[in-house]
């Protein structure tokens, strides 16, 4: 299956999609030093986000998909050089709607969890 969104977004920041079958993605985030917020090596939770969200658009993987509103869960810390792979499946799916659950985790380890809610638009959101 081919990638049909967010195509421009920066892989070494955003994760990349290594899985993507019909209502399904799976995201790879290699955390880097740019990620980190203090001396001891912790990341960001903003860059987990932007690879769950990632995660959540590839999962419905049209050119037009916007998020709407999401509620996440911050479960463990990530450090400088884990791999976090995020699993975005559709929950619930209505014509142009859907909420995506993202779970991300670092080896066995949940570190992530949330749901999208995501919409599909007729042209792009900055042509309405």
């Amino acid at each position: 299956m081919e990638l049909n969104t967010h195509l421009k977004l920066d892989k070494s920041l955003n994760g990349e999609v290594v899985e993507l079958k019909e209502n399904y993605a799976k995201v790879k985030l290699e955390t880097t030093q740019n990620m980190i917020a203090d001396k001891e090596g912790l990341i960001h939770g903003g860059f987990i986000f932007c690879a769950a969200d990632y995660a959540a658009m590839a999962c419905i993987n049209d050119p037009f998909v916007v998020l709407a509103k999401s509620t996440t869960k911050f479960i463990a810390p990530v450090k400088l050089g884990d791999i976090v792979t995020l699993e975005a499946s559709i929950k619930e799916q209505d014509k142009n709607k859907a909420t995506v659950e993202v779970v991300g985790k670092v080896e066995e380890k949940d570190i992530f969890k949330g749901e999208f809610l995501t919409a599909v638009l007729k042209q792009h959101v900055l042509s309405l």
